[in-house]
């Protein structure tokens, strides 16, 4: 049986990516693995450095070597060092919003991306022309951050985040062809926002990361289930 390992720098993540690792891939083992003070250090720092990196490359490894057949990279702000970790293991390392770029590139050419902080705008802005170039298009990238949304949350008034984030999304909607949502806890607030502020594509990047996933370690099932 195959094993996947999910890596977070938050333990909120852990319960939907469980559900989704037994709705989409039944048949396939899944670990945790959760070290907070990546995300803590990349926004104190204000960018992805070079010993975050390392520390991210050590975990990635340490979850092989603990039996995991691939891992998933779950923050979008270490993003990066998942893409260099793609091109240095011989298992597959897997961003969580590689698939969501993807995604987007093929849905329009104007494409919005929402984001709560800016340590995870600038990597997910960048993998999306970065896929935009690799497939041919132009594309262009309307950045909106959502100012005081991560502060709220982390004083715990999650009515606040939500209220901001979806006023940023209602007003962001009408200037783009698809919207991104950088960060994979915004998925929650999209199905909170009436009919009238959902008039374009939402992606967020947890399914479509764990359905790359599944085409990775059960491609025989893969193309039954999509």
């Amino acid at each position: 049986m195959a094993i996947i390992a999910y890596l977070h720098t938050s333990p909120v993540l852990t319960p939907l990516f469980s559900a989704l690792s037994r709705t989409e891939m039944p048949g396939v083992e899944f670990f945790h693995m959760v070290d907070e003070s990546l995300i803590r250090n990349t926004i104190r720092d204000g960018h992805l450095t070079k010993d975050t990196i390392r520390r991210v490359l050590t975990l990635i490894d340490s979850a092989h070597q603990g039996g995991a057949d691939a891992v998933l990279v779950t923050c979008s702000s270490i993003g990066p060092a998942a893409t260099i970790a793609a091109e240095l293991f011989d298992f597959p390392v897997i961003r969580v919003d590689e698939a969501m770029a993807e995604r987007a590139v093929s849905l329009g050419a104007r494409i919005g991306v929402a984001a709560t902080l800016r340590t995870t705008l600038e990597p997910t802005v960048n993998l999306i022309r970065d896929k935009a170039a690799a497939a041919g298009r132009e594309v262009q990238v309307i950045e909106a951050l959502c100012a005081g949304a991560f502060e709220a949350v982390l004083a715990g008034d999650t009515a606040t985040h939500d209220r901001l984030l979806g006023d940023t999304l209602s007003g962001l909607v009408h200037n783009v062809d698809v919207v991104v949502l950088a960060q994979a806890s915004m998925a929650r607030v999209v199905r909170e926002l009436p009919p009238d502020a959902r008039i374009v594509p939402m992606l967020s990047s947890p399914e479509l990361a764990v359905r790359s996933v599944r085409a990775i370690l059960c491609p025989e099932t893969a193309a039954v289930l999509a």
